[in-house]
């Protein structure tokens, strides 16, 4: 009787989850699009797979649905058949409720305009002064290069410590970021993609600034996570320097 019991709480178990009802709707256009797939992907227990997907055959519109226990990274991706895999991919923060997104052929990813999400907004202006990061890095790199093809220590030493000087920059703005945006899941997202080599206390007082709501979200939970493995293997790098 109580194997019949367990097995019947597994089955209306497993029936509550299926029941559950699409809380995310992607929408939008790949303009020139004739004929191709279009598949909505997370990344779930590391692996990315695809939650839904639909097929292009003359209309470009399309439209994509999932349930979200709660605002994460999700792609949307391309697959044309012509072997170009890593352009194809579009990266958008998801929440509950609608997004749009726009975009071409030709240039999928680049061309993509994503509407419909306030952390989706906030990752867009976070990627906007990252890139500012990324050309000032590139500036560095060709001045290296050319330091080092002339054998001018001077100048090598110089833009090593601006290559030092530049990374405690950015790991300062994406941790300022973050806690400006307490109140939203980007702010552990952050944590976690960006800053997770960072000087522990900094990783602290981003999840301790954090709100209690967005504590209990999924990248709030991997970010408690984290920082228990993290103290925990720190603390046993000191015990072996201490011996």
């Amino acid at each position: 009787m109580k194997k019949i019991s367990f097995l019947l709480l597994i089955i209306l178990s497993i029936a509550a989850c299926s029941d559950k009802e699409n809380n995310l709707l992607v929408k939008g256009q790949v303009k020139g699009l004739k004929k191709g797939t279009i598949y909505l992907q997370k990344i779930e227990d590391t692996l990315l797979i695809n939650v839904d997907s639909v097929k292009i055959d003359g209309d470009a519109n399309f439209e994509l649905s999932d349930y979200l226990k709660s605002p994460q990274i999700m792609y949307l991706f391309l697959d044309k058949v012509d072997n170009t895999v890593y352009n194809d991919r579009i990266e958008f923060f998801a929440e509950e409720g609608e997004v749009t997104i726009n975009t071409t052929l030709k240039n999928f990813e680049v061309d993509a305009k994503v509407v419909g999400s306030a952390n989706q907004e906030k990752l867009m202006e976070y990627r906007k002064m990252m890139q500012r990061f990324n050309d000032k890095n590139l500036e560095l790199i060709q001045k290296n290069f050319e330091a080092q093809r002339d054998e001018n220590e001077e100048l090598i030493l110089s833009t090593n410590q601006d290559f030092d000087k530049l990374l405690t920059r950015k790991y300062l703005y994406t941790v300022n970021y973050a806690m400006n945006n307490k109140d939203l899941e980007i702010a552990p997202y952050l944590a976690l993609s960006e800053v997770f080599d960072a000087n522990i206390k900094y990783l602290d007082t981003i999840y301790t600034s954090l709100t209690p709501e967005v504590r209990k979200s999924k990248y709030g939970k991997e970010l408690k996570s984290f920082l228990k493995v993290r103290r925990k293997n720190e603390k046993l790098e000191e015990k072996v320097e201490a011996q």
